[in-house]
């Protein structure tokens, strides 16, 4: 399955005349697709900032229960509170993305970590209902590229990669968070590694100590394998460039139920690749790559799937067995409602599609995680959504749960809402997510960590 650059090029023109500009081009990384240029860009960002403004007046900034389907009469919401907001300005950004989290180990604090065109800001939401702003890591560039950064932890070290050129990957030390005084601090990188210049993605697979650049300037946009088992000396282990551009992964030393490769590490990736007769084509798979020899990667499968229109992002279930994956623009492209594609992957060199949730909103949808039996799914513009996971093996899923964060409308846009949450904080149930407009939510759905 593919999709034409002609296409592309009239969406966003109709966008244009027709309302919010879709920002396509937070995929530039994969560079075979005509996406519209900085300008048109920066009109929808403007555009998400002026939304951001204009919404300060009539929303609420604390505590917030979900009550008759409502936080504070503002946020659609099924069983999910929200305990605290920060808006951008609270955060000092002007737009908002990728989230992380981290609890320092000695003082059980938890810190969301929230990217944004200026930098890295880190948060102190301990007391979740009051969260505290402790400071910020900016940008080590600002040329070029894009706005978004992405955030992986890895030894109590930061890793942050970002689309600006020259950027490469900065290293921040976390635990210098604990002599943070009152007033929000201006922090410096401890390393910034420039092996590749831009990035679109990181992962870590904290079980090797090995992170995984995505979509860089090097590795025709594969894997870029940085050994980070000592943070403060990053080095470069390796690339994989054979199933090409890479726009999100997630590595493991798999333990799941393919006993042929217990005990290797491997990355499953959403990837996108050419395909046909044809340069303007793109094939969209899910690959599946054993890492484990950095110099010598071996692709264990690379599977296309029915109704693509960007392969983005996904990630496995605790048992490693099925892995749940977000294409990006099947919404946009052929008007399905919000989708989830659930893959089994228990046998790793033969993957395949067992089932399909589609929700009933009709938003693209974005960055999830999985815990227990629930994930965690950031929606663009219909917000957080928590997906039962108990019946997944089985090709099934349902909703048990939302937060709706961009409560004007469910468009199959990029105008607004939620880039990705973070729900893995000591605080049990905890969820940070991170918005492009609306800036930084804690929020706490009415269900177990572990469904």
């Amino acid at each position: 399955m593919s999709f034409r650059r002609a296409a592309l090029a009239t969406l966003v023109g109709v966008a244009l005349v027709a309302g919010p500009v879709p920002a396509y081009g937070h995929d530039d990384g994969k560079g075979h697709v005509s996406f519209p240029g900085q300008e048109v860009k920066q009109q929808e960002f403007e555009g998400v900032t002026a939304r951001n403004a204009a919404s300060h007046s009539n929303a609420p900034e604390s505590f917030a229960p979900c009550v008759d389907g409502l936080a504070a009469g503002t946020y659609p919401c099924d069983g999910v509170d929200m305990l605290s907001h920060l808006w951008l300005d609270d955060l000092g950004l002007s737009f908002a993305n990728d989230i992380w989290g981290w609890t320092d180990p000695l003082t059980a604090k938890d810190y969301a970590l929230v990217g944004g065109t200026e930098g890295t800001v880190f948060v102190d939401i301990s007391d979740a209902k009051r969260p505290r702003v402790v400071g910020m890591l900016p940008t080590h560039s600002t040329e070029g590229g894009d706005f978004w950064r992405d955030i992986k932890v890895y030894g109590d070290h930061a890793f942050v990669v970002s689309e600006n050129k020259g950027h490469g990957l900065q290293v921040f030390d976390l635990t210098r968070l604990r002599d943070a005084g009152v007033t929000p601090a201006t922090f410096t990188a401890d390393v910034d590694y420039q092996e590749f210049g831009s990035a679109h993605n990181i992962n870590i697979n904290t079980g090797s100590g090995y992170a995984y650049a995505v979509g860089t300037t090097t590795c025709d946009g594969g894997l870029h394998m940085v050994d980070v088992r000592d943070p403060k000396n990053p080095t470069f282990a390796g690339c994989m460039s054979d199933v090409g551009y890479v726009h999100d992964t997630q590595c493991v030393d798999y333990q799941g139920p393919d006993t042929e490769h217990v005990g290797r590490e491997v990355c499953v990736s959403s990837a996108a690749q050419w395909g046909g007769a044809s340069p303007e084509q793109i094939v969209n798979t899910v690959a599946v790559v054993d890492v484990t020899d950095k110099s010598n990667p071996r692709v264990l499968s690379n599977v296309e799937y029915p109704g693509d229109g960007y392969s983005h992002q996904g990630w496995l279930t605790p048992d490693q067995a099925t892995f749940l994956h977000g294409d990006e623009l099947d919404e946009v492209f052929n008007g399905n409602t919000t989708r989830t594609r659930v893959w089994d992957v228990s046998d790793l060199d033969n993957p395949s599609v067992t089932g399909a949730f589609d929700n009933t909103t009709t938003s693209i949808d974005h960055n999830m995680y999985t815990q227990g039996q629930n994930a965690y799914q950031s929606n663009y513009t219909s917000g957080l959504r928590v997906l039962d996971t108990s019946e997944a093996a089985q090709g099934m899923l349902t909703e048990k749960a939302f937060f709706d964060t961009y409560p004007e409308n469910d468009n199959a846009s990029f105008e607004g809402g939620t880039w990705s949450n973070y729900p893995y904080f000591r605080q049990q149930g905890i969820v940070a997510v991170n918005t492009m407009d609306r800036g930084l939510f804690v929020l706490k759905p009415r269900i177990g960590a572990g469904g």
